[in-house]
C-alpha cells in the first residue's frame, strides 16, 4: 500500500517557499487560483512516510489566455522538482464556452495523470 495520499486543503505553504527560494521572491502567486477571479483545478498528494508532496497547479501567464498546468515534485530533503507532463497549454477565450472548458479539463486531467504516474508507476 502506497504512502501518498490526496491533499484536498489549500496548497501547502512548502509550495511557495520552495518554489520563491530557486526562481526568486514573488515568482510564486500563480500557484494559488484563489488569488485570480475565478477558482482553477488543483490537485495535491502528501507522502504520509517522508513528507514528500506533490501538486498539479494552474500556471498563469502575464497574457490572461495563455495558460497551462505545471507538475511541482517537493522531494523531502528540500527544494523543488518541475515534472514535464508534455503539453499542458491551452487559450482562455471565454469562460461560458463550454469547448474552452474542455480544453482546461483535458489540459488539467493529463497533469494529473503524469502526476499519478509519478506516484504510483504505470498501472496495467
Amino acid at each position: 500500500m502506497s504512502a501518498w495520499r490526496p491533499y484536498d486543503s489549500q496548497l501547502m505553504p512548502a509550495f511557495y517557499e520552495r518554489f520563491e527560494k530557486r526562481w526568486g521572491k514573488g515568482t510564486a502567486p500563480f500557484l494559488d487560483p484563489e488569488t485570480h477571479e475565478q477558482p482553477m483545478p488543483r490537485a495535491q498528494w502528501i507522502n504520509a512516510d517522508t513528507g514528500a508532496a506533490l501538486a498539479v497547479v494552474p500556471i498563469w501567464t502575464e497574457d490572461p489566455q495563455h495558460r497551462s498546468f505545471g507538475v511541482f515534485y517537493l522531494p523531502p530533503a528540500g527544494d523543488i522538482w518541475v515534472l514535464r507532463p508534455g503539453y499542458t497549454n491551452y487559450l482562455e477565450t471565454d469562460l461560458r464556452n463550454a469547448e474552452q472548458a474542455t480544453l482546461r479539463n483535458d489540459a488539467f486531467r493529463k497533469a494529473v495523470a503524469h502526476a499519478k504516474e509519478f506516484i504510483y508507476g504505470t498501472q496495467p
